[in-house]
């Protein structure tokens, strides 16, 4: 889920500019008028595809073994997947490639605004419709992200959430029921003040939240509330950004109060070293993404036991839940019909319950189809690893409205940047939660102003 930093993000955002422009001039369309033709593709044919991916390490081993399993599987068509880098590196590669780019790519959520503005794309449901597919069996709330205009527009490929981790060793040694975690702001803090304790001059805190723009958008979304204007962006196209909310400030105050008071450690913006300190034992409480529940198991050992739980809301606060992370798949229209198809022919065996449960037990990212979890090796792997079922429930009991759909703006990865300057600026002190996020608000929604005013 992390983004690079923000010299690179400025970069990449003329780029995208640029490559709106060029796509306007080429006359690009997204193949959604008219009556969209289903190509077939015949046995023994082998249809060239390739997959641009940004999955590195183990997930991109996954992604490698996947490609193969569908090679071997049938003869119709064959996947070629080539990693690219950060999800950056990847959109700047894409833009300089042009119609030499690949048939199927992989972007970051965020990404959605720009892919749909580009005039690169063949909507998702192009092919749905055309191949009379069934995608009822879907998480909603996975699909709900990549729908725009009641139209799905990239296939969900790795999706995750934030939840809480937390040490149930420490929360008996606090004398906290280890089986009832925080609901909410007011208790997290009490808890992160009974966890803290200091012994032979080291300090166990009560907790860390890295300074992160991601758990940002969720703070205010399980409030119930916008990021940006228009529904955030999903009724028309967004104008300004409504961070410097009432939300907003409700949630960076509290997380300068809990350092300020000494529970909580502010670790700066990095996920990797709030999850490094809470394996360690240094703090009992953090946040982190589903998909890092594996390598916090491990990391853990069995140092101690790992409790998770849903993100905590103020007492009072709007019904709001999470947002989903991670990327989805998108099919670009610059490549002949037939090996849009083909390429077509890949999402669809991604999403079959077999594999798709076989990602999420080598990767931690969510099936994007419920019958997934009936697959008995899903079964058994939860069974291992119970915490991952409050990610599940968390996603469920979100609503799906505009607020969880999430924000949809063509500077995102900037936005995020902002965020996470002012969210630091608050809890070193250099400003007021009200300060930070007006001047973040302001200069996010310049950004928006600047690239509305290139693709419309």
């Amino acid at each position: 889920m992390r983004t690079t930093r923000r010299p690179v993000l400025m970069v990449w955002a003329l780029v995208l500019i640029a490559a709106l422009l060029a796509g306007c001039a080429r006359g690009g369309g997204t193949a959604s008028d008219g009556e969209f033709q289903k190509v077939e593709i015949q046995p023994g044919e082998r249809v060239k595809v390739t997959f641009w991916h940004a999955m590195g390490g183990v997930a991109g081993e996954a992604v490698q073994r996947l490609v193969d399993q569908f090679n071997s599987s049938q003869d119709k068509v064959e996947v070629e997947a080539v990693y690219q880098g950060t999800y950056d590196d990847a959109l700047q590669k894409l833009r300089a490639a042009g119609s030499d780019g690949p048939t199927i790519m992989q972007v970051y959520e965020i990404g959605s605004r720009f892919m749909i503005d580009s005039g690169m794309i063949t909507p998702m449901q192009n092919f749905v419709d055309a191949d009379g597919f069934s995608i009822d069996d879907f998480e909603p709330n996975i699909l709900g992200y990549y729908t725009f205009d009641g139209r799905l527009y990239s296939m969900p490929f790795n999706t995750s959430t934030p939840i809480v981790y937390y040490n149930k060793d420490a929360f008996r040694e606090a004398g906290l029921d280890p089986e009832r975690p925080p609901r909410t702001f007011e208790e997290f803090k009490e808890y992160a003040r009974k966890l803290t304790v200091t012994q032979g001059g080291e300090t166990r805190y009560g907790a860390s939240i890295a300074l992160y723009g991601w758990f940002f958008e969720q703070f205010l979304a399980v409030q119930g509330a916008h990021y940006v204007d228009n529904d955030n962006g999903r009724s028309a196209r967004a104008t300004k950004a409504i961070i410097n909310s009432p939300e907003g400030e409700r949630f960076v105050t509290w997380l300068k109060e809990m350092v300020d008071e000494g529970v909580a450690i502010n670790l700066g913006r990095r996920t990797a070293d709030t999850q490094a300190a809470f394996s360690s034992g240094q703090v009992a409480m953090t946040l982190d993404s589903t998909a890092a529940l594996g390598n916090i198991l491990n990391g853990v050992g069995d140092k101690f036991e790992i409790g998770t739980a849903f993100l905590p809301r103020p007492e009072g606060a709007a019904e709001g839940g999470v947002i989903i992370g991670g990327a989805s798949l998108w099919i670009t229209n610059t490549k002949p019909l037939k090996e849009q198809w083909a390429a077509w022919e890949f999402v669809k065996w991604l999403t079959t319950p077999e594999v798709q449960a076989e990602w999420s037990i080598a990767t931690g990212y969510f099936p994007v189809r419920k019958a997934a979890y009936d697959q008995q090796i899903l079964k058994d792997w939860h069974a291992q690893r119970p915490q991952f079922t409050t990610a599940i429930e968390q996603l469920r009991a979100s609503p799906l409205n505009t607020v969880t759909q999430g924000a949809v703006i063509g500077t995102f990865p900037q936005a995020r940047q902002i965020v996470e300057a002012a969210m630091e600026s608050v809890v070193l002190g250099q400003a007021t939660a009200a300060e930070a996020l007006n001047a973040a608000a302001a200069e996010i929604t310049k950004g928006i102003e600047d690239y509305n005013r290139t693709t419309q």
